[in-house]
């Protein structure tokens, strides 16, 4: 019997013994007692505290939340059979029972009373996105705010979510960044330009034609090699003033019978200035047109005021030999060969922007008549408006009731309002117009808790608070317009197939899309993604586009798990992966329907049957936010799956005990070394649970590329490669093991054995998917008295295999997600 299986056989028991109704605990239960004095106290009382663990000095105050855990984790240790050890005297079943019913009433009673106390206020992101799409703008508001705290791997839990005079600070300046974007400045829609620009019309092409670049009798300008010096920017693409823009590069490949891959940025003479990447795209050759001519791609992209047009080709790797002998007229190899490109903006719709017309929509706002008419012909005219009123506080509370009403996420009265109004009439006291008092009002509206938290009383949340949820858990932005109509009715409380009807819609909206990024960045550590840059000498073969890719497959691997409402075993293995031709190169794919996987798009790639491909664990973004750009360490990487997939925290560290580094020469393994760290009394228990996943995911390097031999940079044995063309610098080292022993016993021989083992019970892994949903969907991370109703939810889906929407849907009906 599994560990797993005889965990879900107690917590089964437990339940159908029932709960004891009983209050706060202040002294231990002498069924404890007698417990610990029979099975625990020769390792953990009488002056002997193996682990650091004495439980005759340890209190059983469950309010202080570090005695709590302690407790809740022995109470996970003796459910899992990990305590007493094997060579103890064991309990009967029955005793183990009773043990877990007395702890576990104690446990859940307090959790109960604590789990709806704490507010959440808005995340960067969700503030972010909030503010945009209420007023049509797009501006990056996270990185004016401090950074969120985080709660294991999330940054949206109330608890870590603190508010200092600092970000308050921060939140007065982007609201008033807001709205001087949002509020129109004229009369009239700022107009669209096209902006044409080429290589061989900049002034960098009297330096580059003939030595880096080729140009051919129609114009274009040809290059034959990823982009070193001189980069793709385009000088003359530069947008005049941020906005969304249409782009148009026309183009095609160059002697080469094969489609060019090329990405699509941004850039500018800015010193640490942002390098956008907008997407990669596929070049073809002459004659894929119908009329037989160049291609040219199109695509929207938010470009920033004197950013430039920046194009880098892809897999272009000849020898600097040739250029150097022939020269690069003579060169007979493929290239890219580029006419020109177009900006077409600023893409203005609607005008005025929506934060406009959420403000003075029925106020009479007018543009003020210059006195002298000859200054409107001027280049610096810039026109000023008035709002002309005959009762100011009246006209003002149309405004800010339906401002209010935006931002609190419910409808507002007149108590509601009345701050802000005095705030509006004491501004125009002090000398301000209607409209610097109304701006000052809607600042303050933006900064006030009724925006900054989401109003979730204790108990069943209502329909406003219940449609706020499901919006942030889904868009990761505040109600839209029929949402809110339907919360109004009071539809979501009233009906709970409206309320998956509702979520239903919603995870069909693009913006949905947020919350498949933000999810994965934090439940898969996808936002660590450039954290660590690969060692180019050992790994030549890492670059922008591979990592690119990366991302863009985990992220469509999990939505393809929701759309088509797949198992959630897929998440360990499926028999097929989300990948691209720069993937399919990196892991050694070919597709079984159509042979090579060509070109950037991510698509559905079925898999050969025993690939270790497949599932999230083999993919090489979760191997490079779990490894550190030179080397692996199975620590790391087994604390990654043991808390992200199997949903268990592992217990940090004793105090003093240092942590493990690599050999540096590559000459041991850190294998070896934990080794000898394991040997340590209080070590062995937690390295028993998060070791062997890490050394399952050993066969996987920093970048995750397959491997049987590590590599270095020191003595080793050489490799006759080439990567871009040129010869790779590392060595061969040690093999690699990826074998090892679960805590329960049970042995696997590499990864594909290791995976087979946690596919035994794939409940484990609905259980702990849906402890992550609900972490991210409420903002609080479910405690003990949430135990019972998650496994509710697992084994209502048992009979679809625990499929990924089944389970999210399941999760929104929840006694977790409808209360707070």
């Amino acid at each position: 019997m599994s560990l797993i299986f005889r965990t879900r056989s107690l917590i089964a028991g437990l339940a159908f013994l029932g709960a004891l109704e009983c209050g706060e605990v202040r002294a231990l239960d002498p069924l404890l007692q007698s417990f610990f004095a029979n099975h625990c106290h020769d390792c953990h009382g009488g002056g002997v505290a193996e682990g650091g663990l004495d439980l005759e000095a340890t209190a059983f105050d469950l309010d202080a939340p570090a005695t709590f855990a302690l407790w809740e984790r022995l109470f996970d240790r003796v459910a899992q059979q990990q305590m007493p050890p094997h060579d103890a005297n064991q309990p009967t079943e029955r005793q183990r029972l009773d043990f877990l019913r007395s702890l576990g009433d104690s446990l859940r009673a307090t959790h109960a009373e604590q789990k709806g106390s704490v507010m959440r206020r808005l995340n960067r992101r969700e503030y972010t996105h909030t503010l945009n799409d209420l007023f049509g703008t797009h501006l990056d508001l996270a990185s004016r705010l401090p950074e969120d705290g985080l709660s294991h791997e999330f940054d949206n839990v109330g608890e870590t979510l603190s508010v200092s005079m600092v970000q308050l600070e921060r939140y007065l300046e982007s609201i008033d960044a807001v709205l001087e974007s949002s509020i129109a400045t004229s009369s009239e829609p700022p107009r669209s330009s096209i902006i044409r620009a080429s290589y061989g019309d900049s002034r960098d092409a009297e330096k580059f034609i003939g030595k880096q670049w080729r140009q051919l009798d129609d114009g274009a300008i040809v290059w034959f090699k990823q982009f070193g010096y001189p980069s793709g920017m385009i000088r003359g693409s530069a947008a005049p003033v941020s906005g969304y823009y249409d782009i148009r590069v026309t183009g095609y490949a160059y002697q080469s019978e094969l489609p060019i891959t090329f990405s699509i940025g941004s850039t500018s003479f800015e010193r640490g200035g942002e390098r956008p990447t907008f997407g990669y795209f596929s070049m073809p050759p002459l004659g894929s047109e119908a009329d037989g001519g160049p291609t040219t791609i199109e695509l929207r992209s938010w470009v920033g005021q004197r950013q430039m047009i920046e194009l880098t080709p892809w897999g272009l790797n000849p020898s600097d030999t040739h250029f150097r002998k022939e020269g690069i007229d003579g060169y007979t190899g493929p290239g890219l060969a580029i006419l020109q490109v177009e900006l077409e903006g600023p893409i203005v719709e609607p005008f005025p922007s929506k934060g406009h017309h959420l403000i003075y929509d029925g106020l009479d706002r007018r543009e003020v008549e210059p006195r002298n008419p000859a200054e409107r012909r001027r280049s610096q005219y810039r026109p000023r408006f008035e709002i002309i009123s005959t009762s100011p506080r009246q006209d003002a509370a149309v405004s800010l009731r339906r401002v209010a009403q935006a931002a609190f996420r419910r409808s507002v009265d007149l108590r509601d309002l009345t701050p802000f109004l005095d705030l509006f009439e004491q501004t125009m006291s002090e000398g301000g117009n209607f409209d610097e008092a109304l701006r000052a009002a809607v600042s303050a509206i933006f900064c006030s808790p009724d925006f900054i938290y989401l109003r979730e009383l204790p108990g069943v949340l209502d329909d406003h608070a219940l449609a706020a949820r499901l919006s942030y858990f889904l868009t990761r932005t505040a109600p839209d317009v029929e949402l809110s109509s339907v919360a109004g009715q009071g539809r979501l409380t009233a009906d709970r197939s409206e309320l998956l009807a509702q979520a239903e819609r919603l995870l069909a909206d693009e913006r949905s899309d947020r919350f498949v990024i933000d999810f994965t960045d934090a439940w898969l550590g996808l936002r660590d993604i450039e954290f660590t840059s690969p060692d180019r000498g050992l790994f030549p073969e890492f670059d922008p586009y591979l990592q690119w890719s990366m991302v863009e497959e985990t992220r469509s691997f999990f939505r393809e798990l929701i759309d088509k409402n797949l198992p959630v075993r897929n998440l360990i293995r499926s028999d097929f992966a989300m990948i691209n031709e720069r993937l399919a190169e990196h892991y050694g794919i070919v597709d079984q329907r159509g042979g090579r996987v060509s070109g950037p798009e991510i698509r559905r790639v079925e898999l050969p049957e025993g690939s270790l491909r497949g599932g999230v664990l083999s993919q090489a973004a979760i191997l490079k936010v779990s490894a550190n750009g030179t080397n692996t360490s199975p620590v790391v990487r087994g604390v990654w799956v043991t808390q992200r997939i199997l949903g268990v925290t592992p217990a940090p560290p004793p105090p003093g005990v240092p942590g493990v580094e690599p050999d540096s020469r590559g000459a041991v393994t850190l294998r070896q070394l934990l080794e000898m760290h394991r040997d340590r009394d209080d070590c062995r228990a937690c390295h028993a649970l998060i070791d062997p996943p890490g050394f399952a995911l050993e066969c996987f390097d920093p970048i995750g590329g397959y491997r049987e031999r590590f590599r270095g940079l020191g003595i080793g044995e050489k490799v006759d490669h080439e990567v871009g063309g040129r010869r790779v610098r590392y060595v061969l080292g040690p093999a690699v093991d990826s074998s090892g022993i679960l805590m329960d016993g049970r042995s696997f021989d590499g990864f594909e054995s290791f995976r087979t083992h946690l596919l035994e019970d794939e409940s484990a892994i609905a259980r702990a998917f849906v402890g992550k949903l609900l972490t991210f969907a409420t903002g609080r991370e479910p405690g003990f008295s949430d135990r019972d109703e998650i496994e509710r939810i697992v084994l209502s889906s048992a009979e679809g295999q625990y499929a990924v929407r089944d389970l999210l849907k399941q999760a929104l009906l929840s006694d977790i997600f409808l209360n707070k």
